[in-house]
């Protein structure tokens, strides 16, 4: 559901609400009716609150997060988290891509934090010259391309797909400055089938 149609059905029941003060019906019968009322009411706020400051869906357009998230799948992004914690390494985020205007947020994982050496050989990554590990890539999308070394700058981060070699990441466009965050990635909610917490 989207946000204005949320508003429009709370908008809707608040009336129903006051109308019921000047409806003929019995006491009992106004009691119950203003419970059920009353109880969506505050249901359809919460989740107003949630969808536009907390939370919000994400669509996943793409293979470049392969086999992690597949196309198609619909995901939960935490949009609060990262005013009061650093993304981590590993952290799965959504972000709108810099010197890409009007382009739709990109959804990658962590895998480089500012002031850091980072370096894409051999089919690894590595950090200040060791490296990591990374069990969520298969053996046949390792990276095939050689990147770095280089020192990720101050407030800023590398971000890559989990699909190494078909993802348009920071190898392809740079580093990715943190004010570009939209949120955390935390778990897929669609198809049913694929419900999980991401890691």
């Amino acid at each position: 559901m989207r946000v204005i149609d949320l508003e429009i059905l709370i908008a809707v029941l608040v009336v129903a609400r006051i109308i019921t003060k000047y409806v003929n019906l019995s006491t009992d019968w106004k009691s119950v009716i203003n419970e059920y009322l009353d109880a969506i009411i505050i249901a359809g706020l919460t989740a107003l609150f949630l969808i536009s400051y907390i939370v919000r869906t994400f669509y996943i357009p793409s293979s470049s997060m392969k086999p992690t998230l597949l196309p198609y799948d619909y995901i939960l992004v935490n949009e609060f988290i990262y005013r009061f914690t650093e993304p981590k390494r590993k952290d799965i985020i959504v972000f709108k891509p810099p010197n890409r205007k009007n382009a739709p947020d990109y959804i990658k994982r962590v895998i480089g934090l500012e002031n850091e050496i980072l370096e894409v050989k051999d089919g690894k990554v590595f950090i200040n010259g060791n490296p990591i590990e990374e069990p969520y890539i298969p053996d046949d999308q390792k990276p095939s391309y050689q990147w770095g070394p280089q020192k990720i700058p101050e407030g800023n981060l590398f971000v890559m797909g989990d699909n190494r070699n078909n993802s348009e990441d920071s190898h392809a466009w740079g580093f990715l400055p943190k004010k570009n965050i939209v949120g955390n990635a935390f778990v897929i909610f669609w198809p049913p089938g694929r419900m999980g917490l991401l890691k």
